[in-house]
């Protein structure tokens, strides 16, 4: 049987977080299946709105914390993975993906290096965050970057796209890049809060984050943002 190669958070950004996967049935929030009618998005200025309106929600915030669950979808052989865990975001830059399945694997940022720990194969990325190809559709929840510096952005319905009660932005990137194509930040009308992230990367690979029981401005401890690995670890700096 061959064996479909998979990397933790190198899925979503050589750098960021384990396997999420992005299934793409019909049953909803992905992106419409191209047979289906081409949604129609609303006015520029609805769409700037939404976005300053998204920005301003993140830059008043100091901290998030959530519960996620993850799908990555890889088109070349058609497998589905997923995961799920915590994760926590700090300003400026820092994060925790704490993984509960794969159980062990880790994701962490003190803000200027980035580690991906795979319990399974003892082993650790590490890489400056500069180099990262940390995507800016999650940079903003750490505090760095500004959603219109990285994206041309289009807005649709929640109606449109399967997902009730909100809108979606659909950002593609002003610098090319094969890390991604599209970035969809599904967001709720109500509160602006972004409640999943789908990165359609350039190889067609789908990869979906739901943040699920989310809080804004929690406390923090600082300690989660450093991570040692276990002994007899192998360090990759890619």
């Amino acid at each position: 049987m061959r064996t479909v190669p998979f990397r933790p958070l190198l899925a979503l950004t050589l750098a960021l977080a384990a396997p999420l996967a992005v299934t793409l049935p019909a049953d909803a929030q992905t992106p419409p299946a191209a047979s289906a009618p081409a949604p129609t998005p609303a006015s520029q200025a609805d769409c700037d709105a939404t976005v300053a309106k998204v920005q301003d929600f993140y830059e008043r915030s100091t901290s998030f914390a959530s519960d996620f669950a993850q799908e990555y979808w890889v088109k070349q052989y058609n497998v589905k993975k997923q995961a799920k865990g915590h994760v926590t975001f700090s300003k400026p830059g820092k994060m925790a993906w704490i993984f509960e399945t794969p159980a062990g694997n880790r994701v962490v940022s003190d803000g200027h290096l980035v580690r991906v720990y795979e319990e399974a194969n003892k082993q650790m990325y590490e890489q400056n965050m500069s180099a990262s190809q940390y995507p800016a559709a999650l940079a903003f929840l750490t505090g760095q970057g500004r959603l219109t510096d990285a994206f041309d952005f289009q807005l649709f319905s929640g109606a449109q796209m399967s997902f009730p009660g909100g809108m979606v932005l659909v950002g593609t990137p002003k610098t090319p890049t094969p890390a991604y194509q599209k970035v969809f930040l599904y967001v709720d009308q109500a509160t602006s809060q972004v409640r999943r992230v789908l990165v359609l990367d350039g190889q067609g690979n789908h990869n979906r984050f739901d943040f699920l029981n989310p809080v804004v401005n929690p406390p923090v401890n600082p300690g989660m943002f450093i991570f040692t690995p276990p002994p007899g670890t192998t360090v990759v700096h890619p």
